[in-house]
């Protein structure tokens, strides 16, 4: 790109410059004559209009060294392309055709000027220099400005750009047949450019759908270094980066196919992790590249081909099947030319001496020399062009030779409706029509960029507001048939005026290694639904690590950005790709807690009721009747209720029983310890009333214990009333995004309250114990204060570790902890006040006697 670039700046733009200056001044009428007459190789035939045309015949020039000092030798050019002379026909053919045509440009004959450009931007201009001066040593000075009206060329980008340069100072219009560099669609730079061949940015777009359709992210791109490469091979990753995929490297083939620089490519290629990889390069880069390739044994890569290799026959041939077999790429849609075949195999060295062309086409195919020119084998002429296959007579794949013919068309179309135009009614100022008999290059330029036909295969057309045509392509697929020998399979096709562009047979695809598996390829493997992508460091954006989402979020796509957070009554599962209803926790009679609770419930109630019954049974007794019977049962009744309202703890919270169970444990227990509170006034009171003058008993008589009892339990009831009224405990789901359970609770609607009402039980504990612990020392055989004091110690001690295990305890665990504390307690109660009296009723009646209570 830069030896083109400097040959461009260094001959083009002096000389475009000079013949501007010329063509300006007209040099005082002086005649234009060349410094050195013209040899240049052309084949010619003259017609009314002659048509300028470049392709190059050979694929290299081998350049004389210039000394400044005396003429330079002609240039020699090198390594014929059958392919390109194919070319060269087709376009002889169709202006043949037309000139047969009565009904396209009737009474006129097209001739043609056909010159070789050698592949080599030098030689490019010096053959449009040729097109545009004539030949003639004594050429008028207005002749320089050319005797074609239109050229048809070059094949190459980086070619056409320096012709394009020379023949827009003379607004010549050039109709190119390869030249695809989307840089030429800048009118500006390439004003009197055209084409019917579509802008590799159509190309660049139909490879990137390719690469989106088939997943892949991790893809390579090797470009040749020229304007057609590295133009394309930047579109590409331009494009394919905006649709999110990576490029895993980019390299630049040298022309001058370094062995150090081809090795290291290659390595490139093979280190990369990249299964895909573009070459967007012309066919001689391509064939060094893969050359290179066999020799490291490069294998397992499926190879996308640009339209300029992937049905070039110089690749498609038997050494390269192990490393390209299966490659893809697209081409411009095939045509089946009528009579192109009979009409190539015309040819002969004697009916055509005078085509310089014809005779190297015939000693490169026969592998011959004519007229004993050179040592090794002769012929002369009589050679069968038939019984020889090669890519000259296969016209199998008429791809660019179609779109040769369809300039050719263009063009003739153009000068057709230039013609028809009605003298008044032209397009030029004052409707004024073009001179026919001396066409000017920019008037028909004007009729070019207007053209629109269909031609005889159904196709349209035309060129858009920047020279160029419609986009339409086949997707070829490299398969081997039973012979050995490369098929060119139609796997799907590319329109870009279409709304579904891409069409992809998949089925038919035969993918590199035999495989019928699309293969993979990416810098990570897709994250699967539950994760999220984490970019690696320094790394593409296509290079990353799966992470696991969180617990309570979920992806439920693959490759994840980010997790997203589950609602606040659904938990993610395990596999973190769907959010499932959290589970409801609560203290259930099915959990294993829950059912010992209840049982411990259930047998301390039964332990209750069972004590009842004892002192029923023995109520007579001295024992019994020195214990107050009366308050005895209510104690016990009180804490039968304490182990029963523990149940209304286990179970759904619901609205009444969120009401009931702390209302019912509050008042029983408030009861119970009214009753105790009774019985120790009544301990206490009984050793004072024995002092002389002492009539503190008669305050302690049952009426008045009744009312004590009464009044304590009262101030519970009110609490618990106010509490049930106002705010009152209701049933509430407790949702945390950490928590993978939902925990339904009871609120306690007020804290106050239930502060006040457990408040209220710990003041008449203290009160107990208190007295309690002032009676321990009083003289008794059987001292009851002692029992009361031990139970008050166990009640406190219950109650004020639940408050710190209350507040910690997670969600059903709460619960647990309040029923645990009831049930301790009211154990507590049970067995120290009651368990004693059981034990000398059951196990020692010899002391349940009067005389016994009295003792000292």
């Amino acid at each position: 790109m830069q030896w083109s670039l400097c040959v461009y700046v260094c001959v083009c733009v002096p000389v475009a410059f000079l013949c501007t200056l010329i063509s300006s001044q007209l040099l005082q009428q002086q005649p234009c004559r060349l410094i050195h007459p013209s040899s240049l190789p052309v084949v010619a035939d003259e017609g009314n209009i002659t048509l300028g045309a470049l392709f190059s015949l050979h694929d290299a020039v081998l350049e004389s060294q210039w000394t400044f000092s005396t003429q330079p030798e002609l240039a020699q050019c090198t390594g014929f392309n059958f392919r390109t002379f194919r070319w060269m026909q087709t376009m002889i053919f169709a202006i043949e055709k037309i000139n047969r045509d009565t009904r396209l440009l009737p009474n006129i004959k097209l001739g043609y000027k056909i010159y070789d450009s050698c592949s080599s931007p030098l030689h490019a201009l010096r053959t449009a220099v040729e097109l545009m001066g004539g030949r003639e040593e004594g050429s008028s000075g207005t002749e320089c400005q050319g005797k074609v009206p239109v050229v048809i060329g070059d094949g190459g980008s980086t070619l056409s750009m320096v012709v394009a340069h020379f023949l827009g100072v003379f607004q010549v219009p050039q109709v190119s047949y390869f030249s695809s560099c989307a840089c030429l669609s800048n009118k500006k730079a390439f004003s009197s450019f055209l084409r019917t061949m579509p802008s590799d940015f159509f190309q660049v777009d139909a490879l990137a759908q390719l690469v989106q359709h088939f997943g892949w992210t991790w893809v390579g791109t090797v470009a040749g270094d020229d304007a057609y490469g590295r133009g394309g091979a930047q579109i590409f990753n331009d494009k394919v980066t905006k649709l999110g995929a990576c490029i895993a490297f980019y390299e630049i083939i040298p022309k001058n196919h370094a062995p150090a620089e081809m090795s290291r490519i290659v390595k490139r290629i093979s280190g990369s992790g990249a299964r895909v990889v573009l070459v967007f390069a012309l066919e001689q880069d391509v064939k060094a590249l893969f050359s290179e390739a066999l020799k490291h044994n490069l294998t397992g890569i499926q190879w996308l081909a640009s339209e300029a290799w992937i049905t070039a026959a110089v690749i498609s041939t038997p050494e390269f099947h192990s490393i390209l077999q299966g490659s893809m790429g697209f081409a411009i849609r095939r045509a089946d030319i009528p009579e192109l075949r009979p009409f190539l195999l015309r040819l002969n060295p004697t009916a055509y001496s005078d085509d310089p062309f014809v005779l190297q086409f015939w000693e490169e195919m026969f592998k011959c020399s004519l007229h004993n020119r050179s040592s090794g084998a002769i012929c002369n002429g009589s050679e069968n062009l038939a019984s020889v296959q090669s890519i000259y007579s296969d016209v199998s794949q008429l791809r660019i030779s179609y779109i040769v013919y369809k300039a050719v068309y263009a063009i003739a179309y153009a000068l057709n409706d230039m013609m028809k135009c009605v003298p008044e009614r032209g397009p030029f100022p004052g409707g004024a029509c073009p001179d026919t008999r001396s066409i000017k290059p920019w008037q028909l330029l004007y009729y070019l960029k207007k053209v629109d036909f269909i031609n005889e295969f159904g196709e349209q057309t035309k060129f858009d507001e920047n020279g160029d045509p419609g986009a339409m392509y086949d997707l070829i697929n490299w398969q081997l048939s039973e012979f050995g020998e490369v098929q060119y399979a139609t796997v799907g096709t590319f329109d870009e005026t279409k709304t579904t562009k891409l069409v992809i047979e998949a089925k038919k695809i035969v993918w590199n290694g035999y495989q019928r598996q699309v293969p993979v390829s990416v810098c990570s493997s897709s994250c699967p639904l539950g994760t999220r992508k984490a970019i690696r460091p320094s790394f593409p954006v296509c290079c990353f690590d799966c992470i696991l989402c969180a617990a309570g979020e979920i992806s439920n796509q693959t490759n994840a950005v980010e997790c997203v957070t589950c609602p606040p009554e659904f938990w993610s599962n395990l596999k973190r790709d769907a959010c499932i209803p959290k589970l409801v926790e609560f203290l259930s009679y099915e959990d294993t807690m829950g059912m010992v609770l209840l049982a411990v419930a259930l047998l301390g109630s039964c332990a209750t009721l069972a004590t009842a019954l004892i002192f029923a049974c023995k109520r007579h007794t001295p024992l019994v009747r020195a214990n107050n019977s009366e308050l005895s049962f209510l104690i016990l009744s009180s804490l039968w209720l304490c182990f029963l309202c523990a149940l209304a703890f286990i179970g759904q919270p619901t609205a009444w029983s969120c009401q009931l169970r702390h209302t019912a444990f509050g008042i029983a227990f408030c009861l119970c310890l009214s009753c105790i509170l009774g019985k120790t006034l009544v301990v206490l009171m009984a050793f004072k009333a024995t002092l002389p003058g002492s009539n503190a008993m008669r305050w302690f008589r049952p009426p008045q214990l009744r009312a004590l009892i009464f009044l304590c339990t009262a101030v519970q009831i009110g609490i618990c009333g106010a509490w049930l009224g106002l705010a009152p405990p209701v049933p509430r789901r407790l949702m945390t995004r950490e928590s993978a359970r939902i925990i339904l609770m009871c609120d306690m609607g007020s804290t106050l309250a239930f502060s006040l009402v457990l408040g209220y039980i710990g003041l008449l504990a203290a009160i107990c114990f208190l007295l309690a612990f002032f009676a321990r020392k009083l003289p008794d055989n059987f001292n009851e204060a002692k029992f009361i004091t031990f139970s008050m110690l166990i009640f406190c001690a219950v109650w004020i570790t639940f408050v710190p295990a209350y507040v910690s305890s997670p969600g059903k665990y709460t619960v647990a902890v309040e029923v645990f504390a009831i049930l301790a307690s009211s154990y507590g109660l049970l067995l120290c006040i009651f368990a004693p009296k059981c034990y000398i009723i059951l196990l020692r009646p010899d002391k349940n006697t009067r005389k016994n209570m009295m003792a000292k």
